[in-house]
C-alpha cells in the first residue's frame, strides 16, 4: 500500500480543486505540497509546503515532483514530459502522464473514442479556417481549440460558413451540433488496485452565454436505463484508459434517447463539488483513496443536492465582496464553499453553494432564491 502517515502528496495547481484536495486530505494526515504560477492561489495559506512556479516548464515540475511521494493534478495544461520522467524514475504520478497528455488534446481524445467504440458526436480535425469549408458542410456545429480550452473558453458556435472569419485559427476540431435532451456527468474513480466505483449520474444546466455550468442537479431526472447505459460509458472510458484516480465524463443525453460522450476530464471536478455534503464519501476524498491504494468509498447519495456556481458579476472587476451572504446562509440546507481568490472578475469561478434537502424539488427552488441573492461584486 502507497498510504502512510505524513506521505508527501504533490498536487500541481493550486486552485479551488486543490484546495478541496487539501481539506479532504488533512483527514489522512499528509503533508500537503502545492506548485502554482500564482502567488497568491487558493491553495497558498492552507498547503503545508507551497512553490510558485510553472506548471508547463519541464525543470520546475520535475524538482518539485522529486520531492513527492506521489504527483497528481487539479488541472491538464500541465508539463507532461517532465511527469514521465518522474514516473519513469519510480515516483507514482496519478493520473499516469500518458493519458494526461493524450486528453490535454481534444483530437486525441475523440479519436481514442472511435478506436474504443465509444459514443461521440461525428468529427473532423481542422488546422485553419480556411479547411472548414473543405472539410465540413453541416451546420450549425461546434467548433473546439484542440489544446488549452477551459470553463467554456476554446468553444464556438459557427451557425454557417459566414462565421468562418471569426473562427480559431489554430488546430480544431469541428463538430455536430447534437440537439440534446439533457447534458449529464457521471464521476468515475480507478484505483491502484483497478476497483472502480461511479457517483450518481447529473444533470447539468449551463449558463446560456459562457458555457458554465450555472446549476447541476443531483440526482439527474432521468429513468434508470438511461442512468445506467450513463455510468456503464463511463466506466468503459475509465477502463479504456486504464486511468489511476478520477475521470469526470461529461455526456449528452440525445433526443432519441442515446449517450455521446462530450468531454472528458482526468481529475477532480466541477460536476462533482455537490458530492462533499450530498455523498457518503465525496469526489476529493474518493480521488485520495484511489491514488493511494485505499479500498474506494461508498458513493450513494445522503440527500438529493443541487449545486449553484458562484460566479463574479458582470461588470465588476476589483477585491471580491459577496453581497447577500447572510440572507443566503439563513436558509436550510445551504453549504457555502469560498475559494479565497482575492480578485473578482466577470463570471470568474469564486465559489460554489450546494443545497440539500429530502426534496429535490424543494433544493431547486432554495437553489433559484441562492442565485437570485448572493452575489460576488467589488
Amino acid at each position: 500500500m502507497l498510504y502512510r502517515n505524513g506521505l508527501r502528496l504533490g498536487i500541481l495547481g493550486g486552485g479551488q480543486l486543490g484546495r478541496m484536495l487539501i481539506q479532504s486530505a488533512i483527514n489522512y494526515n499528509l503533508t500537503n505540497c502545492i506548485l502554482d504560477p500564482d502567488a497568491n492561489a487558493p491553495c497558498k495559506n492552507i498547503a503545508d509546503e507551497f512553490t510558485q512556479g510553472k506548471l508547463t516548464d519541464f525543470d520546475t515540475v520535475y524538482h518539485f515532483g522529486k520531492q513527492c511521494d506521489v504527483v497528481t493534478i487539479e488541472i491538464e495544461n500541465v508539463n507532461c514530459e517532465a511527469l514521465k520522467k518522474l514516473e519513469e524514475e519510480g515516483t507514482p504520478v496519478y493520473p499516469q502522464p500518458h493519458i494526461i497528455e493524450l486528453i490535454q488534446d481534444k483530437g486525441l481524445q475523440k479519436q481514442f473514442y472511435l478506436e474504443h467504440n465509444i459514443p461521440t458526436a461525428p468529427f473532423v480535425f481542422i488546422n485553419s479556417p480556411s479547411e472548414i469549408g473543405e472539410k465540413w458542410s453541416q451546420f450549425p456545429a461546434i467548433l473546439k481549440l484542440r489544446r488549452e480550452g477551459y470553463d467554456g473558453r476554446g468553444v464556438m458556435k459557427l451557425n454557417s460558413l459566414a462565421d468562418i472569419e471569426n473562427a480559431f485559427d489554430k488546430p480544431s476540431i469541428i463538430e455536430e451540433l447534437i440537439p440534446f435532451e439533457k447534458e449529464l456527468a457521471v464521476i468515475v474513480h480507478r484505483s491502484i488496485n483497478g476497483e472502480v466505483r461511479t457517483f450518481p449520474v447529473v444533470e447539468m444546466d449551463f449558463h446560456p452565454e459562457h458555457n458554465l455550468v450555472e446549476f447541476l442537479f443531483c440526482p439527474a431526472s432521468i429513468n434508470w436505463q438511461i442512468s445506467k447505459m450513463a455510468s456503464d460509458v463511463a466506466v468503459q472510458v475509465a477502463e479504456a484508459l486504464g486511468i489511476v484516480g478520477t475521470l469526470a465524463v461529461e455526456m449528452f443525453l440525445t433526443k432519441d434517447g442515446k449517450i455521446l460522450v462530450n468531454e472528458v476530464a482526468p481529475r477532480v471536478h466541477n460536476s462533482g463539488h455537490q458530492t462533499i455534503e450530498g455523498n457518503v464519501t465525496s469526489q476529493f476524498e474518493q480521488h485520495l483513496r484511489a491514488i493511494m491504494g485505499l479500498p474506494l468509498g461508498n458513493t450513494h447519495v445522503k440527500q438529493p443536492a443541487v449545486m449553484v456556481n458562484l460566479l463574479g458579476e458582470d461588470g465588476y472587476d476589483g477585491p471580491a465582496q459577496y453581497k447577500g451572504l447572510e440572507e443566503v446562509l439563513a436558509l436550510d440546507g445551504v453549504s457555502i464553499h469560498l475559494y479565497g481568490k482575492q480578485f473578482t472578475r466577470p463570471f470568474r469561478k469564486m465559489g460554489h453553494v450546494t443545497i440539500t434537502d429530502p426534496d429535490l424539488q424543494t433544493a431547486r427552488a432554495r437553489a433559484k432564491k441562492v442565485k437570485e441573492t448572493l452575489k460576488v461584486v467589488s
